[in-house]
């Protein structure tokens, strides 16, 4: 008989098409996972991967125990998602999440989650989108709500928020008569994400194609500090529009209407697939609709 564990590698060999990263993506080596696939070919009597082949494609006999393997994951994932619901099972799970959904929608995502599930755990790191997909991978947290797409075969993400983009500034800084003007406004500083991010590397690389220079940008972490250094007349910040909304309202800051062709932050809830995504796949539905929940009520 077939053991759970070589279902489970099987299944993630024909998943990722890859010994190597079937291996990394269960904690093991590279020849664990061929003797284990040697060993099961052995004794089901066939292949079960197509040869020559380097792209791990499944036998006839191979698509069957693949489709068998799939069932008994999600099955034993969704027990042992229901356990945990129970009055004595205590799980914690670590989630990544982005300074913008802190901003948003995140309170009422935890709790909700503190009510219907007493007895789960979650620890919080606040932190930027490509150090949340490095630590999906490394198994440092199990979920994140992050800038999308993954582009990763091993992730599930699920769609939630878009937050459109607006370069906004003191009502003092920026004359009404610059206010649509780019070449006026990148002559001051623009203040916005970090380096690796998307809103950085698109301005700094659109700003210096239309102005044929490269714009002075302080790039920040915090949003917080971000709004400030903006009501500060410290520079321009490219920022959620959400995200100031309040300062618009009382003209603490003004919207420039200086259109550059940005796109707007698209947030996904994203995870690594395991045997236990039962959990963070219901985790990540609840995120999915407390971020449109958010989105009706503005």
């Amino acid at each position: 008989m077939l053991d759970m564990r070589s279902l489970e590698i099987f299944f993630w060999v024909v998943e990722l098409r890859s010994f190597s990263r079937t291996a990394e993506h269960l904690g093991t080596s590279q020849p664990a996972v061929s003797q284990r696939l040697a060993a099961m070919e052995q004794r089901v009597g066939h292949e079960l991967l197509l040869r020559p082949t380097r792209n791990c494609l499944p036998s006839e006999y191979g698509r069957l125990v693949y489709q068998y393997a799939e069932q008994f994951m999600r099955l034993r994932a969704r027990m042992e998602s229901e356990l945990a619901r129970g009055p004595n099972v205590r799980r914690t799970v670590s989630l990544g999440v982005s300074e913008t959904i802190v901003h948003t929608w995140l309170s009422k995502f935890i709790e909700g989650i503190h009510s219907e599930m007493p007895n789960l755990t979650i620890d919080i790191t606040v932190d930027i989108s490509p150090r949340m997909h490095q630590a999906l991978q490394a198994k440092e947290i199990d979920l994140a709500f992050m800038l999308g797409p993954s582009g990763d075969p091993g992730c599930a993400s699920l769609p939630l928020n878009a937050y459109p983009l607006s370069f906004v500034a003191h009502p003092d800084l920026v004359p009404e008569e610059w206010r649509t003007d780019i070449d006026h406004v990148a002559g001051f500083p623009i203040i916005t994400y970090p380096r690796e991010t998307y809103p950085f590397t698109t301005v700094k690389e659109v700003i210096a194609k239309i102005i044929m220079r490269p714009p002075r940008i302080f790039a920040n972490a915090s949003l917080s500090t971000m709004v400030k250094m903006a009501r500060d007349r410290i520079g321009v910040a490219l920022i959620p529009t959400e995200i100031v909304r309040a300062e618009l309202a009382d003209g603490d800051l003004v919207r420039l209407g200086v259109e550059i062709g940005l796109k707007p932050l698209e947030f996904v809830a994203c995870y690594i697939h395991a045997l236990d995504d039962a959990l963070l796949h219901d985790l990540a539905l609840r995120a999915q609709i407390c971020s449109s929940e958010y989105k009706s009520s503005l």
